[in-house]
């Protein structure tokens, strides 16, 4: 028998807004078009942010990205320049980026309820200068992203709030959960002990720094 997809009811523009009513005037007032004082040592604590970009027919992604408190550089109160550390080489926000522009950030602070969020353009350089900045212990970026800022204000802690994601006993519901190890062996089909897969990504993690 096949099975009927079913899709939601989509809402317009429209009906979303009569839904939600407006902003107060105060949320849109905090919409900078700058990195200000407060931005900016905001972003020299946070260790931690979230990356969205899209391709020219508006498919989007989400990429983790984190280092040192303060790995992301204010080179002026208009451009952020992010240093790009190995990864998984899929380089799907790169690609994004050769065909949108558009990039999003959303800076974390562990503790911190709030967040910062960044909405502008970026592209990615190799600037001797900029990548100096992005030095950090002995190891060198090869590559950067210059954010150009086009909008930036402080999102509340609601979400945070909601999740717990701060509180240490929300740490248990990772025992819920399969180890990596478990996880890659049965999506890729491994005849592999998970353990193995396992020790060997701590091995990894671990040269990182």
């Amino acid at each position: 028998m096949t099975q009927v997809r079913v899709r939601p009811r989509r809402l317009s523009p429209e009906e979303v807004r009569e839904r939600l009513g407006r902003p107060d005037a105060m949320v849109e007032a905090k919409i900078l078009d700058r990195i200000d004082e407060h931005f900016r040592r905001f972003i020299a604590h946070s260790p931690f942010l979230s990356l969205a970009t899209a391709d020219a027919a508006g498919r989007a992604d989400c990429s983790p990205r984190g280092d040192y408190p303060g790995f992301v550089k204010v080179l002026d109160e208009h451009t952020l320049a992010m240093p790009d550390r190995p990864g998984n080489k899929i380089a799907d926000s790169f690609r994004n980026l050769a065909e949108n522009d558009g990039v999003g950030l959303c800076f974390l602070i562990p503790g911190v309820r709030e967040m910062l969020r960044v909405n502008g353009s970026a592209y990615v350089t190799d600037e001797p200068d900029v990548l100096a900045r992005m030095h950090t212990e002995g190891r060198e970026a090869v590559l950067a992203l210059v954010i150009e800022v086009e909008q930036a204000y402080f999102h509340c802690g609601r979400a945070l709030v909601r999740s717990r994601l701060w509180d240490p006993a929300s740490q248990a519901l990772a025992d819920e959960m399969p180890s990596a190890g478990e996880l890659i062996t049965s999506q890729l089909g491994w005849d592999v002990e998970p353990k193995v897969v396992d020790e060997g990504l701590e091995d990894a993690y671990h040269s990182l720094y």
